[in-house]
């Protein structure tokens, strides 16, 4: 992603969660909203990775590196890096770009050595849970999260990059 793209990226990330806005409180949705236009994935030095279609970007992912903080709203640091924010135009889902994005952060981790990649999810989001599941992203309930203290648990993943060796 070029840095010129970022405000388009943010926009997608607006336009893709928006289905959520009304499964949650009115105080969540602002706090998700925030997140997704924050400018935490530049000021921590997160991989943003977009698919485009016809010269517009259609899908964006970032990938947080180890060892630093991947949420505003959270002191929790991974020793691993975290996928973030995956969006696709709701327009299109359904062609394979969530997977072919959340598969490049994972050759990504690979290649840069990562023992195990993760990332988290809230539970009302059903179809990301399910993608990550079948791409083989394992539960890990001690790293989960509540966030607003609401009820809603942001669910933790994780991947282990080191099974071939």
């Amino acid at each position: 992603m070029k840095l010129e793209e970022i405000e388009t990226v943010r926009d997608l990330r607006l336009k893709s969660y928006k289905e959520y806005e009304q499964l949650v409180s009115k105080e969540h949705w602002e706090v998700l909203k925030n997140t997704l236009i924050s400018d935490n994935d530049l000021k921590n030095n997160a991989k943003i990775y977009v698919t485009e279609l016809e010269g517009q970007i259609v899908g964006s992912i970032a990938l947080f590196p180890p060892s630093i903080q991947a949420y505003d709203w959270s002191e929790t640091v991974q020793e691993f890096p975290e996928i973030r924010m995956l969006s696709v135009d709701p327009s299109i889902r359904g062609k394979g770009i969530a997977n072919a994005l959340v598969q490049h952060c994972i050759t990504i981790s690979k290649e840069e050595k990562n023992a195990q990649i993760g990332l988290h999810t809230a539970s009302f989001m059903k179809k990301a849970l399910s993608l990550y599941e079948r791409m083989g992203f394992e539960r890990i309930p001690e790293l989960d999260l509540e966030p607003m203290n609401d009820g809603i648990v942001v669910k933790a993943f994780k991947m282990n990059l080191k099974r071939d060796s």
